[in-house]
């Protein structure tokens, strides 16, 4: 029943969005009419509803019953998550990979709930910084492990297309918790596997 009406409610903000597009192209000096833009803002309705469906779920609603008991407690990483969002500060795409690892403490995931939890957060307007601390927190709630390790490397459109204009520019960051962060070996065993 839930999933009802989280359609209905993205429908209503898809016909909502529709009107704001036409006028964005009037205001531009583009005829909304003309053969080629007819469907467009329905279709950046639905776009934009699908790049931003991280606002309609949770890492609770993901993760599910995806929780093992386990006995092991050695390093557990998934490695180049393709991740596309959108910038906060332009709405202008960027996009890149995701390095996710983890300790485990009595507890593992499913490894396809890794890459999900990293699209509940990037599917929002976001900034790398953020999002790779919200990955990060998330699953040390979530697993409680020993630690956790996060590193995403991302091109940002809004550097690439407007502005400074740098198109081979690459943007890295890092979160670490638990061992990751207070043990430099284990540190350093992480990002010489993720090389």
């Amino acid at each position: 029943m839930a999933t009802k009406k989280t359609k209905v409610t993205a429908s209503k903000e898809i016909a909502s969005i529709q009107p704001l597009v036409t006028d964005l192209l009037k205001a531009i000096q583009e005829d909304p009419k003309r053969e080629g833009l007819v469907d467009t803002p329905r279709r950046f309705a639905k776009s934009v509803d699908f790049l931003t469906s991280g606002y309609r779920s949770s890492v609770a609603d993901v993760v599910g019953k995806g929780l093992f008991k386990a006995e092991s407690s050695e390093m557990v990483i998934v490695k180049d998550i393709e991740l596309y969002s959108l910038c906060e500060h332009h709405m202008l795409p960027f996009f890149g990979k995701a390095h996710v690892a983890y300790i485990p403490n009595k507890k593992i995931i499913g490894l396809s709930k890794i890459p999900r939890i990293v699209d509940v957060f990037a599917r929002r307007l976001q900034v790398q910084e953020r999002m790779t601390a919200q990955v990060a927190d998330a699953l040390m709630d979530v697993l409680e492990p020993l630690g956790v390790a996060v590193v995403i490397e991302a091109v940002h459109f809004c550097m690439m297309m407007r502005g400074v204009e740098k198109q081979n520019s690459k943007t890295i960051t890092s979160a670490m918790r638990g061992d990751f962060y207070n043990d430099p070996t284990t540190r350093a065993e992480f990002l010489n596997l993720i090389r």
